[in-house]
């Protein structure tokens, strides 16, 4: 399964209904972070995800509304318990960001917790996945971040290997698993039976930026593309001036970036009664398209099942 749970998606000044940036993904039992703005340990309360699990925070840049939530989620989880390291990614100032939290904690951490400095286009590879760092064009040194599954087999066309006289049993699975096998003499070889690799599921995340050409390559047909929406097109010029997008700007790079689906965020405070004017706006060039709230949750399927 591969879960996005969106815990945080407010602009720089959380609101009443949404806590700043701060979005879960959940791929075969291992969680991953990416923001983490104060509150965030007290939303993954309320949605139930545990922290034993989490693995890495892959932080986009040091803008409070981003990442302080870290220290308090740390020692909390050092008071559960944990001793299972914790990675923490982030662009220029990573290190400095953990050792002064740690060293101004006043308290002994149970376990180890590594900073990872990343340059855009460096590539955290993981078991069955890799996470690629994306320069993008924000105030500060910034970066997003773009999860991509490994292919998958191939379908196995079970019809096809017993007219070629493969019992049903142990072959099977060798066959299925790329294993050349010999039947009563016979060369059968895996590719005769197993059809082209399947592709893997891919989501992007920008973090705070203007529309760039690192992030529209990147989002080549992605699955989920979660972009800066931060203010409408009637503000543009102030998104120009604090580095941030507009619906309808994520919205066009999302068309041309062919991405299956798009989902909004880090909603400026201004909308907290109403954000519908976003959603109207990138409706305007790329249909589906969503405003995240708080504790939703998306669920992208496996292709080509």
């Amino acid at each position: 399964m591969l879960r996005i749970l969106f815990l945080g998606t407010g602009g720089s000044l959380p609101t009443r209904n949404r806590n700043p940036s701060a979005i879960m993904v959940s791929r075969e039992g291992e969680l991953l972070l990416f923001d983490c703005g104060e509150g965030t340990q007290q939303q993954m309360m309320r949605a139930k995800t545990g922290m034993k699990a989490l693995t890495s925070i892959f932080v986009t840049h040091f803008h409070a509304d981003h990442m302080l939530g870290v220290p308090g989620l740390i020692q909390t989880m050092s008071f559960l318990g944990r001793t299972e390291p914790l990675q923490i990614y982030g662009p220029q100032g990573v290190k400095e960001f953990v050792n002064v939290f740690i060293g101004l904690g006043y308290y002994k951490l149970r376990f180890e917790v590594e900073a990872v400095e990343l340059s855009p286009g460096d590539t955290v590879k993981r078991d069955g996945y890799c996470i690629l760092a994306i320069g993008t064009d924000h105030s500060v040194p910034s970066l997003g971040y773009a999860l991509t599954e490994e292919p998958r087999r191939g379908r196995f066309d079970r019809e096809k290997a017993i007219a070629l006289g493969v019992p049903p049993g142990p072959l099977f699975s060798k066959l299925h698993n790329g294993v050349d096998v010999v039947v009563n003499g016979q060369l059968i070889r895996s590719d005769d039976v197993v059809g082209q690799k399947r592709a893997g599921r891919k989501i992007v995340y920008t973090g705070d930026t203007r529309p760039c050409e690192s992030i529209l390559l990147a989002s080549r047909n992605a699955d989920v593309l979660i972009h800066d929406s931060t203010l409408a097109s009637d503000q543009e010029e102030w998104a120009k001036e604090s580095k941030h997008s507009t619906a309808f700007e994520a919205a066009t790079l999302a068309k041309e970036a062919d991405v299956a689906s798009l989902v909004l965020t880090h909603i400026s405070s201004r909308y907290t009664d109403d954000a519908s004017p976003l959603l109207r706006e990138a409706q305007e060039v790329f249909e589906n398209v969503m405003i995240a709230e708080d504790l939703m949750e998306i669920c992208i399927p496996l292709k080509g099942k």
